[in-house]
């Protein structure tokens, strides 16, 4: 199945990691911003295409080192029409480069209007006799905390279509614990939704052992990641929550299994942002990404080796 492109992926370049590209017009550096600025006004057209220019750029500095990008749906979506269409240029960029492409898409719905989403970002839409991929990316993040019919449409399109999907299980922000946390039964809910998850992945195990339902597991909470870890050997985890938001590379370490699989660490800002701190005004934004991104992985490696 698809976690098997992305385990093979993260095993080529020994770096379990993905960059996050959710980057809002103040992310990108001056320069960039001002050329687009000069070309197509201060308007949501400029804004898109600088963000597009920035996102290509960061691209080409991560390309062979990074093997994945996850851009986040909702900096897309807050540039209206222009931003979407960005985001399906950055996909399609992105799997030309060679990356493989997580959707942070968060849907959470149920019947057909699951089945709509998971067309749009992981399937096909029929036009006429035509049968059109969208979006198609490679994994989509899932809500399933509507249940089951929030999720089996897009399991449905990851084993037509070798794709994967990431739902949220225990997530890394701190009001997580006023749902996630609460005992129900004989479990906690997150508990429950991990077991739903890996259940409804079953018969999709790929060669590595891990099933198209993937979980996505916070860093901040590093017990919680090490319970699930063990609970749930098939399940393939996205960890949100290194570094801004203070979880460490000790921490994301129980994400991974006895071989250095079965996870991959995200950093969006961390990486997006390192041209911040260089005080060289973004002429150096692709260096300073790049070293980011080399630091985080050497960072993980001291704690995870992959086999």
């Amino acid at each position: 199945m698809s976690f098997d492109v992305l385990q093979d992926k993260i095993r080529a370049a020994k770096n379990p990691t993905v960059a996050g590209l959710d980057p809002k017009p103040e992310y990108v550096p001056p320069h960039i911003r001002r050329a687009c600025y000069d070309q197509y006004g201060e308007t949501l057209e400029g804004a898109a295409e600088a963000i597009f220019r920035f996102n290509c750029g960061l691209m080409d500095a991560l390309s062979g080192l990074v093997p994945a990008v996850k851009p986040q749906s909702a900096y897309y979506e807050r540039l209206g029409w222009r931003g979407m269409e960005v985001l399906e240029r950055t996909i399609r960029y992105a799997k030309e480069k060679g990356f493989y492409v997580i959707a942070d898409v968060k849907r959470g719905d149920i019947g057909s209007t699951a089945q709509a989403y998971s067309d749009g970002w992981l399937g096909s839409v029929k036009v006429g006799e035509a049968d059109l991929p969208v979006f198609d990316a490679d994994c989509a993040t899932v809500n399933g905390y509507m249940g089951s019919d929030a999720i089996q449409p897009f399991l449905e399109d990851c084993k037509a279509r070798n794709k994967s999907i990431f739902v949220l299980v225990k997530t890394s922000n701190p009001s997580s614990r006023e749902l996630q946390d609460l005992v129900a039964g004989d479990r906690v809910v997150y508990k429950v939704m991990g077991d739903l998850t890996q259940r409804l992945g079953k018969d999709t195990e790929g060669k590595y052992g891990f099933t198209a339902a993937g979980a996505v597991v916070g860093a901040t909470y590093p017990s919680d990641l090490r319970d699930l870890r063990r609970r749930l050997e098939h399940t393939f985890f996205l960890v949100p929550g290194y570094g801004t938001q203070g979880g460490t590379a000790e921490d994301v370490r129980f994400a991974f299994d006895k071989y250095g699989r079965g996870a991959i660490i995200n950093s969006s800002r961390g990486i997006m942002c390192a041209w911040q701190k260089t005080g060289r005004d973004g002429q150096d934004f692709q260096e300073a990404a790049q070293a980011a991104a080399i630091a985080m992985r050497d960072d993980i490696k001291q704690y995870v080796t992959i086999l």
